[in-house]
């Protein structure tokens, strides 16, 4: 416990499933007590172990308010590495309160041999290209940046989320709810039924959803892969769960540099 025997509050950003991982096993912490916000985007959400808020701050103004009224020490971002908004709003938020902040990004997936990748900036990008690469899409981005797709005509989509999109579907579409893990031979099946030519996938890294990169692969299907959002400059960043785990735990024994 700390040297005056009150744990330190921190908060954890998550709605990952390796932000689950930290927050369980910081649960039994001595030093720490791990506050873990979610979205709240997804109707079923998987709960981590431990404190949990649900709900936005109102931008970075209302989250460094937050910090703030509720005695926050540090901050570990561990969202989906494509949650631009709420990184740059934390970010924010810490530097304005002088709290300590640093972000878990899980590795981000790599070209193999036998791939087809055509990377893009963004999903207009990838609306943009993507009539000239194919005419049968399987369109796998999660329910948020679907509607970039509905200005494509001549593609024909199969579209694959949790929940359902929060925007218009392209024209011509299929829409599939569904939750992963996936496995290849699953999904080279998926693809051989809607006769897919083209996955435009953005590139999240993982385990949970690899499995279509593998089975385009295999079936020698281009992927149109959405490249991540930067990171802030020169913030602490962490690509395992044990060196975000590390880094709360020093903070909490007020050991950390």
């Amino acid at each position: 416990m700390t040297s005056a025997g009150v744990r330190r509050r921190v908060l954890l950003l998550g709605g990952t499933g390796e932000g689950r991982v930290i927050a369980s096993r910081l649960a039994g912490s001595a030093d720490l007590e791990v506050v873990t916000s979610l979205a709240g985007r997804v109707r079923d959400p998987r709960w981590p172990e431990g404190e949990v808020r649900i709900g936005g701050f109102g931008g970075a103004e209302g989250l460094s308010e937050w910090l703030s009224d509720n005695d926050i020490r540090a901050v570990l971002d561990a969202t989906h590495p494509f949650a631009a908004r709420i990184t740059k709003n934390a970010f924010e938020a810490c530097v304005a309160n002088s709290v300590p902040y640093a972000m878990y990004r899980r590795p981000p997936w790599r070209e193999q041999l036998g791939d087809t990748w055509l990377p893009v900036r963004d999903l207009d990008h990838a609306a943009d290209l993507l009539p000239r690469v194919g005419s049968h899409a399987f369109l796998t981005i999660g329910r948020q940046g679907v509607a970039a797709f509905d200005r494509v005509k001549d593609v024909s989509f199969l579209v694959r989320s949790i929940d359902p999109p929060s925007g218009t579907l392209p024209p011509h579409s299929h829409l599939l709810l569904a939750r992963g893990p996936f496995d290849v031979e699953a999904e080279v099946d998926l693809m051989r039924a809607h006769g897919i030519d083209v996955v435009i996938t953005k590139n999240s890294g993982g385990e949970q959803t690899y499995a279509k990169i593998a089975a385009a692969r295999q079936l020698s299907i281009p992927v149109i892969v959405v490249e991540r959002p930067p990171a802030p400059e020169a913030v602490e960043a962490f690509d395992t769960e044990a060196g975000a785990v590390d880094w709360l735990t020093a903070f909490g024994r007020g050991t950390a540099p």
